[in-house]
């Protein structure tokens, strides 16, 4: 898989492929013919004092190791750039794969998960990489080469490798065979310390709170161990490695001098002859050695390929239409027929037969317990989810049937949990609309009862935002969240429990601000207090995925038990009524 997954990628670097198999080609064979001059400079030169001899194939050897050197430079040089190509097209691939995916796939994989294939495991494969074209390469060629240019100066001594190679060969795919299933592990123990790590970072204050740092300590701990674990049971068996290696290789030079220097003394075996065979013994064993390495980071490099396969072979279960449907800018008519929604594998639907219209001009409130779908249902309509049954309309069109970006320009969400990203106040609010200028972010601003604050910050809109929002409470952030919304100017306003973190009055007088500007749009208020969906056109009441009661606030008073018990939870029975 790894030789598929790697020949794919090696497509738009042919060129420089090529070039790196070249120089590597002539570096190898410079490298095995310097041996024999080197032969031939002790027998032809040395032993009959020839000093001219020497000095021309001297400078024949030094010719060839100076082009040795600019070939291994140059191999070496567009190694590095291909792997880090392939690094970027990698890593630039799993974005756009991951940036796509729905919130099922997500899930599925999840965040630390995702984080850990997109950078970790695309490291692991750049470095293969590099190894492959850098010592891979070179390796059988040095081998092959070795053991026909050792035969050139003694077929008697080559007999030696029958011997040594296989030995090395079996003992290097013994301690292979012994790190495959440790890589997989590994990489699963990283991925859980980064889980770990991740949640305890985005709930320090929860951890502080309940005074549970030695108790997160621990738990941090006991990842970190069984990662190091791992890794030192890896380390150890490629510990064994490069000693078992040398310990063949030295065997083996002991070896030929004992039985090259008889051969020597009897006059059957010349000195150069014996020095380039030993060369050429080292140089095949070196190769093996070579090839060793490499065969050592493959384990790691395997499982990393199929982690980042699994990742670019997923495809989102909310795709774009083919042929996207014609956008109609004009009306904000939402239909919601027959709908319904279950995870793969679940037993229950989340929501289940679930009708409701929402015209240009009204606010239809949604309230539900925990768990009732409410969320699920946002997510319906602007296809964070596709719909398993029925279907989501606006102005008559399905919305499985609308552009992305369409959709995007015609529906805002306020989500639940409101996220700002790094950078400004600016740069935030004109999040989907770039060309907004200042004195609509303003605006927006004021609507959202955000423009004190702001103006408060240093800079006003240039104040900085940390990652997150991290800088904001949780009402600053909604309430920038919801200048978002208003800076887009959609024709459907989707509000997901969007004044949770809202004092009251606040509340209060942004729904009231809100009322002017979305007077001719369809608006959607998900919320858990009575008081914000109170004079709401139209109050939908959800429970265990179903509609159980629609109409106003007085009408379901009177008539559905389920709103009731949720409005005495937090009225009194006089402001009830």
């Amino acid at each position: 898989m790894f030789v598929r997954f790697l020949g794919r990628r090696l497509g738009r670097y042919r060129i420089s492929t090529a070039v790196i198999l070249v120089c590597q080609l002539l570096q190898s064979l410079a490298t095995l013919y310097l041996p024999t001059l080197n032969a031939d400079v002790i027998d032809n030169g040395v032993l009959t004092g020839d000093t001219g001899y020497i000095l021309r194939v001297g400078g024949l050897m030094l010719a060839g190791t100076l082009g040795q050197v600019l070939c291994s430079l140059g191999a070496v040089y567009l190694s590095a750039r291909v792997s880090m190509g392939i690094g970027r097209d990698l890593r630039a691939a799993i974005y756009r794969r991951v940036i796509g995916f729905s919130g099922r796939e997500v899930g599925h994989f999840g965040t630390p998960s995702l984080t850990t294939r997109t950078t970790n495991d695309v490291q692991q494969v750049q470095m293969i990489v590099v190894m492959l074209f850098t010592l891979m390469v070179t390796a059988p060629i040095m081998c092959v080469g070795g053991v026909v240019m050792a035969l050139r100066q003694d077929v008697a001594m080559s007999s030696l490798l029958l011997v040594v190679v296989p030995v090395l060969g079996v003992a290097v795919s013994l301690i292979v065979r012994r790190l495959y299933p440790l890589a997989g592990r590994l990489q699963r123990r990283l991925e859980e310390m980064n889980r770990i790590l991740r949640e305890q970072i985005s709930g320090v204050r929860v951890i502080r709170a309940f005074v549970r740092e030695d108790h997160e300590r621990r738990r941090f701990t006991a990842a970190n161990d069984r990662l190091v674990d791992v890794s030192l049971r890896m380390g150890r068996i490629m510990a064994l490695m490069f000693p078992t290696a040398m310990l063949v290789v030295y065997a083996s030079s002991v070896a030929v001098m004992w039985f090259g220097g008889h051969r020597v003394d009897d006059g059957s075996l010349q000195i150069g002859s014996l020095t380039a065979f030993l060369t050429y013994l080292t140089q095949i064993l070196a190769s093996v050695m070579m090839a060793t390495i490499v065969v050592v980071s493959l384990p790691r490099a395997h499982v990393s390929t199929v982690r980042i396969e699994e990742v670019l072979r997923t495809e989102s279960s909310v795709l774009a239409p083919a042929a996207p449907a014609p956008f109609r800018a004009a009306g904000g008519l939402l239909e919601v027929r027959g709908a319904a929604f279950r995870y793969p594998s679940a037993e229950e639907p989340v929501l289940s037969g679930v009708d409701l219209v929402v015209r240009p001009g009204e606010v239809t409130g949604v309230i539900g317990s925990t768990g009732s779908g409410k969320t699920t249902l946002l997510n319906l309509i602007v296809r964070l989810f596709d719909v398993t049954e029925g279907a989501v309309l606006i102005g008559g069109t399905d919305v499985r049937d609308l552009a992305p970006e369409d959709l995007s320009r015609h529906v805002g969400i306020v989500p639940q949990r409101p996220f700002l990203f790094s950078g400004t106040i600016a740069t935030n609010l004109r999040y989907g609309t770039p060309d907004a200028d200042d004195a609509e972010l303003w605006r927006a601003l004021e609507i959202a009862q955000a423009r004190d604050f702001v103006e408060r910050m240093p800079g006003g809109l240039d104040a900085p935002v940390a990652q997150g929002g991290g800088n904001l409470s949780g009402g600053q952030r909604q309430r920038l969240a919801i200048a978002r919304c208003l800076v887009h100017r959609p024709g459907i306003y989707l509000f997901d429990d969007a004044f949770s973190a809202l004092d009251y009055a606040t509340d209060a007088a942004l729904r009231a601000a809100l009322a002017q500007v979305t007077q001719d749009a369809a608006v959607v208020m998900v919320a858990q207090r009575v008081s914000t969906i109170r004079r709401a056109d139209r109050i939908v009441v959800l429970d265990e995925g179903r509609v159980v009661g629609s109409g106003t606030h007085e009408q379901l008073t009177a008539d559905n038990e389920t709103y009731r018990e949720i409005v005495y939870s937090q009225l009194t029975e006089a402001e009830a009524a």
